[in-house]
This record gives structure tokens, C-alpha cells and sequence, in this order.
């Protein structure tokens, strides 16, 4: 699922190809979703070619190709940000939901949308289901599971696909992977770095650069405790 901006700057790339064939510039893009700077641009673009919408032809000023577009024709709608006020129910609190009454217990974890191992992307969306969970695989305290799209994590053994169960917590430890909220819009999900009074968030695949940021434009949402995957 794409954010606001993001779908904005890839219908824009792509109406500007059907009409001229020609991408639009980096400042025609900046004016068209009203952008104090380019910068903000080259994070958007990052974050559609990581996801397989756009690709950079090599070699060539100002090449970008569309490769799709999402599911839905219509424009997205700006969603709440990520913060734990939005999160709603139990969050795993009861961890005894027993299936049953012989049976072993098990916590129900609310699935809050998808997440990025990769160029960070919006990542709440509405609780669409839960997952049972036995509580040797939680820590104490509240969870919540999010899905994983990208492949930044692999040599930390988390692939695309993968399904991450999350304790709710506002700080980590260096060496924690953790759901980072950016800027108070854009959620990820790296290895936490503590660097002076700058927090770094570190990637797990050598095609990804470490992203610094000043503290005040981070802030820990969760600590990764748990993984699922499906084979």
C-alpha cells in the first residue's frame, strides 16, 4: 500500500510519461505535490522503486519507468499516523485466550497493517484480523504483529513476507530491531543504533545505506520479540 504522496508523485510520473514521454523533473515533481524541497522527492522515489512501481534506467538523466500501478484507480486518502493512539483493543494485554478449555492458551495479536524492510512507507492501516499467538513466543506486556514488504533484514533473517511480532515500547537498545517512526510519518523496520545524541537505523542487507537522524525526528514504536513465516 502506497502513502498519499507517494501514489500522488507516481500518477504524476506516469500521466507526464502518457502525455510527452518525457519524465518530469525533479522540480516539476516538487511543485506538483507542493514539496518545500527536492530531497523529500528522492525519498519518494526510493520508496516506489524499492516497492517494484517505478524503475531508474542507468545511464540517462531524468529516466524513470513505470512498471504499475496500484490496485485501485482511485487516489488515496491521507491515513492517521503511526503512534500508539491509534492502536486500538487489547493489543495482546489478556495473554490467556484459551481455544480450548483442555487446550493450551494462546494471546490473540491484532495484525495493524504492513511495514517496510526497506525505504520506510506508511505503516498503520485499520486492524484487519489477529493472529493466536503461545505466550512463550511474547514478551510480557503489550504486542501487536505487523507484515513485512522488502528485503532489507534478510542477513537478519527477516524476508519479505515474513510476519513480525512487535512489543509495544517507546525505547530499545543498541543492537534492538525495532519499528522506527520517521518524522512523525513513515514507520520502519531496522537495528537500532544509538551514535551520540544521533540514532542510526541500520539496515540488514549491504544494498541499503544506514539512515541517521537527530533524535528528535525518531521515535521507537516497538521491539521486534517474535517472527512467523510461511513456506
Amino acid at each position: 500500500m502506497l502513502t498519499r504522496k507517494q501514489s500522488e508523485l507516481l500518477r504524476f510520473i506516469h500521466e507526464r510519461l502518457k502525455e510527452t514521454g518525457v519524465p518530469p523533473s525533479f522540480d516539476e515533481m516538487k511543485d506538483a505535490l507542493d514539496l518545500r524541497s527536492k530531497s523529500g522527492i528522492h525519498r519518494l522515489i526510493m520508496a516506489l522503486e524499492e516497492r517494484g512501481f517505478i524503475r531508474r534506467l542507468p545511464n540517462r538523466a531524468r529516466a524513470l519507468e513505470v512498471l504499475r500501478l496500484p490496485e485501485s484507480s482511485t487516489p488515496s486518502t491521507p491515513r492517521a499516523r503511526f503512534s500508539p493512539a491509534v492502536i486500538e483493543g487489547n493489543l495482546g494485554r489478556g495473554r490467556s485466550a484459551p481455544q480450548e478449555e483442555s487446550g493450551p492458551s494462546y494471546a490473540s495479536i491484532p495484525v495493524m497493517g504492513r511495514i517496510a524492510a526497506g525505504t520506510p512507507i506508511s505503516a498503520i492501516q485499520s486492524r484487519s484480523h489477529t493472529i493466536p499467538m503461545p505466550p512463550d513466543f511474547l514478551a510480557t506486556g503489550d504486542h501487536f504483529a505487523l507484515e513485512v514488504r522488502g528485503d532489507s533484514m534478510i542477513e537478519a533473517g527477516i524476508l519479505d513476507g515474513d510476519t513480525v511480532i512487535v512489543k509495544k515500547q517507546d525505547s530499545a537498545d543498541t543492537g534492538d530491531i525495532v519499528v522506527a517512526l520517521i518524522d512523525d510519518e513513515e514507520a520502519t523496520l531496522k537495528r537500532l543504533r544509538k551514535r551520540g545524541a544521533s540514532i542510526a537505523l541500520e539496515a540488514a542487507n549491504p544494498a541499503y545505506e544506514t539512515r541517521i537522524f537527530g533524535p528528535d525526528r525518531v521515535r521507537i514504536q516497538g521491539k521486534l520479540v517474535s517472527l512467523l513465516r510461511k513456506y
